[in-house]
């Protein structure tokens, strides 16, 4: 008797058992679990579900559907794993701080950005969303190859039609088997656009696209929760490589709260970052003591948006420990990118540019097999159309044979053999209704016969074109773009060490905009509307409380912006690191962009192109102190700030220009004293020393203005109740320095202290800032020019009453005859000659729109009026003053 085989033990090589098996199981994890398609961007699974959802009719405009039954169907019909797999990427696709694009709409608890997971299964509803209809689009024209199931019971789809590159724009994470895959989001309008750039190339010019051609087009990954990219490095590395390092910053703000304390917001996180696990480690961080200085951490996000609270102690510099946290936590986090997917079921690492091409590529079988579809459908019909045709023209014999015929076929058989019909057109003619006998159906039949041919002709030509192909793709793609595209989330910043940033910045000349309480921004070059003096002005910017423009200035984006301080210490920016805004936005803070100590405020901002030997930086301190110092000196400003100058007690530094040895440097009080002296009279000291006295005040009085005999003919001096005057430079006679100076300025109740001093010439035009953010702008010509000992004449209307005063003036660098080009060549000669702007202001902004005039104007063109209408009256006023003051002038003398 033969041993039972099954009794038998086998000999095996474990070694190559092992290596069998693993090998098994690792190609399966790789084809069929872990990695996406390159053609539509999803795994197995999650092409079961939203194909399930679609067998299911569970699309966007039918009611929502339980999830267990969506999970059931899937497991059972084309999923043979658990069911908290398939539930966990049906999830998935419905969160939309995972997905940038969801496809699914969700109805119940799908979890948090917090980590929370969804409710069970048996809670919560769901249906496909409208976009990813578009992922499975004519699914049922023999688009797509179908495959047997596992169980060989059904047929799936082996890949949707996804007609939008859904692998870049909602991207993926997966880990196989000895590789792993992680791909970005995108935002749909720059990837579509990047498909059409494709396409019109090999159209219009039969030409494959370089990569740098979709590097203009995609700026970057655009995370669903927003954030900011810092830098382009890692980005580029990644798509011209299919690896990369992308870093990716929470967006923040630093407010100043009443109690004199800040406070860090956070808006943003970047993408994967759990919330509540952050809050849980920068409060391990405090408790440690790894960081100090918070006091407070509270959660207030809502359904509005996400926002983190983080108070911090007054004396702690607010700047400093935000760097701790992007150090220590998830506020600053790194997303390594794999762009990995699977090509004709073998995985492949490929750059941006492979990734599209595959995508077109399965575009044009899609459409190819669509349109074949349709064209063999319409042909059908057509022949159908034919022969009900040719039975309507001989209508009256195909009734006799018919009726001649015992049965169907008989029939059939009696008109095949008549009119050399075929089966189908025959069966057609015995089904045929007696209504198709009227006038009307016929001419439906022919009008539909002929659209038949004219559709058939068209698809038989698409067939035959690869470019008419190419051009319904794109078409098709364009709708999808339009429908569903919507702006970026995440923006790009700006890495202080990937040096390739800058080249990418444009060379423009910009305006820079500080105010009183520290905001400031960047914006293009336009002109405020320009007005005769005594109008209401127009409003520059939108400011909060007690809050006004102090400094504009004109330079080039890669120029350095100086920051000088009260407390005597300089920091420095590119000035494109400072964010863009509109003319009437607020702005940024400060504090947010410089490491400012609390109760430090900029003071004077310097625009800088380069450190060059024979160029001195001039400063001016309240108390009357001057100081020169070598330009080069301040060449290597560190993040947290550069000693500037020494200052005494209850001493600030309020101004500094830069000058070349030869200027006169001229300094003016606020009671109206004024003392002119050589920049020779002051040597030159180190960076840190002390100055010498520049002017000797007297009690409670202090210097509120510095200015250069250079920068004008005539001397400019405003005081805060709106009064003014030009007075020529030449009255102004150089001195020693320490004097006290001559006067400059009769100081009476209606004019109130000096504001503000600028050296300008007749051609320039002047604006005059207020309290309240109101901007007026007017010709120097036409203000009087009076003696030094004189009050001047009424400049801008100001409602003392409420406390409403003159808070700065700044001067235009263009002449109002000089058009827009003229002086930005001119501006960009200047520049290119390394002169320093000093300081100097230019407007900006565009001619304000009607609605934004003062409150009780309805348009600008009635503040002209109005201020037409004074003109008179204030330039009588203005000659009765100068004739009395310059007689007291005499008198006085």
């Amino acid at each position: 008797m033969e041993d039972n085989i099954f009794d038998k033990v086998h000999d095996v090589d474990l070694k190559k058992t092992m290596e069998k098996s693993y090998i098994d199981y690792a190609m399966s994890v790789i084809a069929a679990r872990a990695l996406p398609d390159v053609r539509d961007g999803l795994k197995p699974v999650q092409r079961r579900v939203l194909y399930s959802m679609i067998e299911l009719n569970n699309g966007p405009d039918k009611p929502h559907r339980k999830c267990a039954r969506i999970v059931g169907d899937t497991m059972g019909k084309y999923h043979p794993h658990g069911d908290s797999s398939i539930y966990g990427a049906l999830v998935n696709m419905e969160q939309e701080w995972s997905t940038r694009y969801p496809l699914v709409d969700g109805h119940g608890n799908f979890g948090s950005v917090d980590g929370d997971g969804a409710a069970a299964m048996r809670y919560t509803e769901a249906r496909l969303s409208k976009i990813s209809m578009e992922m499975l689009a004519d699914i049922n024209k023999n688009t797509v190859d179908f495959v047997p199931n596992f169980d060989e019971t059904e047929r799936e789809p082996a890949v949707l039609p996804a007609r939008y590159p859904n692998l870049l724009v909602n991207g993926t994470s997966g880990i196989a088997v000895g590789m792993a895959t992680n791909i970005p989001p995108h935002n749909l309008k720059e990837i579509v656009n990047a498909v059409i750039k494709m396409i019109d190339n090999r159209i219009e010019e039969s030409r494959d696209t370089e990569i740098d051609e979709i590097l203009e087009i995609v700026k970057g990954p655009d995370f669903p929760t927003g954030a900011q990219i810092l830098g382009t490095k890692g980005i580029e590395e990644a798509y011209r490589t299919g690896r990369g390092k992308i870093r990716v910053r929470a967006v923040t703000d630093i407010e100043s709260m009443p109690n004199g304390k800040s406070r860090i917001i956070v808006s943003e996180l970047p993408y994967m970052v759990n919330k509540a696990r952050l809050i849980e480690k920068i409060a391990d961080l405090v408790r440690d003591k790894k960081v100090d200085g918070i006091t407070n951490i509270t959660d207030e996000s809502n359904r509005e948006g996400m926002r983190i609270n983080i108070e911090l102690r007054r004396d702690v510099n607010a700047n400093v420990l935000l760097n701790q946290l992007y150090k220590h936590t998830q506020l600053q986090d790194t997303f390594g990118v794999i762009m990995l997917a699977l090509v004709n079921n073998e995985p492949k690492v490929m750059n941006i540019l492979q990734m599209l091409h595959y995508y077109i590529q399965h575009q044009e079988e899609v459409v190819t097999r669509r349109t074949q579809y349709e064209l063999n459908k319409a042909e059908e019909r057509a022949h159908i159309l034919q022969g009900l045709l040719i039975a309507l023209d001989n209508i009256d014999e195909v009734i006799r044979i018919i009726r001649a015929s015992k049965n169907a076929q008989i029939a059939k058989e009696g008109l095949i053999e008549r009119f050399g019909l075929s089966d189908v057109q025959a069966q057609a003619i015995v089904d045929m209704r007696l209504r198709a006998l009227t006038g009307l159906e016929r001419e439906k039949l022919e009008n539909e016969f002929k659209e038949l041919m004219e559709r058939i002709t068209y698809l038989k030509s698409i067939l035959a074109d690869r470019n008419l192909l190419l051009g319904v793709i794109r078409e098709e793609i364009i709708i999808i773009r339009d429908k569903f595209g919507d702006e970026r989330r995440t923006s790009i910043g700006f890495d202080e060490f990937d040096i390739s940033m800058e080249d990418l910045i444009p060379r423009t000349n910009v305006v820079i905009a500080m105010t009183k309480l520290g905001y400031i921004k960047r914006m293009t070059i336009d002109n405020f509307k320009s007005q005769n003096r005594g109008g209401k002005g127009i409003k520059g910017m939108q400011t909060i409380d007690d809050d006004y423009i102090e400094d504009l200035l004109m330079t080039s984006t890669h120029h350095y912006l100086m920051f000088f301080t009260n407390t005597g210490k300089v920091y420095r920016l590119k000035a494109y690191e400072i964010p863009e805004s509109s003319r009437t936005a607020r702005g940024t803070a400060i504090i947010n962009l410089l490491q400012l100590a609390p109760g430090e405020k900029i003071t004077a901002m310097i625009p800088i192109k380069e450190y060059k030997a024979g160029r001195y930086l001039f400063m001016a301190t309240k108390n009357g102190i001057v100081k020169k110092t070598p330009i080069r000196d301040y060449a290597n400003v560190r993040k947290t700030g550069l000693a500037a100058i020494s200052l005494r007690e209850e001493d600030e530094l309020i101004e500094v220009k830069t000058t070349n040895n030869e200027k006169d440097i001229i300094l003016v009080t606020k009671y109206g004293q004024c003392i002119r002296f050589h920049e020779t009279d002051v040597r030159s000291t180190g960076r840190t020393s002390m100055g010498v006295i520049g002017m000797s005040l007297s009690h409670g009085d202090e210097v509120i203005g510095m200015q250069l005999n250079t920068q004008g003919e005539y001397l400019m001096i405003v005081s805060e109740k709106g009064m003014g005057k030009l007075t020529h430079m030449n009255e102004f006679t150089a001195q020693n320095r320490g004097g006290k100076g001559v006067k400059c300025y009769k100081i009476m109740e209606k004019t109130g202290n000096v504001i503000g001093v600028k050296a300008v010439n007749k051609e320039n035009e002047i604006m005059i800032i207020s309290t309240e953010g109101i901007v007026i702008r007017m010709m120097c010509g036409d203000i009087s020019v009076l003696g030094r000992v004189t009050s001047g004449v009424k400049l801008i209307n100001m409602d003392v009453d409420n406390d409403i005063m003159v808070a700065s003036i700044a001067k235009v660098r263009e002449s109002s005859n000089q058009t827009e080009e003229d002086m930005l060549k001119s501006l960009e000669e200047e520049l290119l000659e390394e002169e320093s702007l000093d300081g100097e202001v230019v407007t900006a902004g565009d001619t304000a729109p009607e609605e934004e005039a003062e409150a009780s104007d309805s348009s600008i063109d009635s503040l002209v009026e109005r201020a037409l209408e004074e003109k008179e009256k204030e330039e009588q006023e203005a000659h009765e003053n100068g004739s009395e003051e310059e007689l007291q002038d005499g008198q006085d003398e």
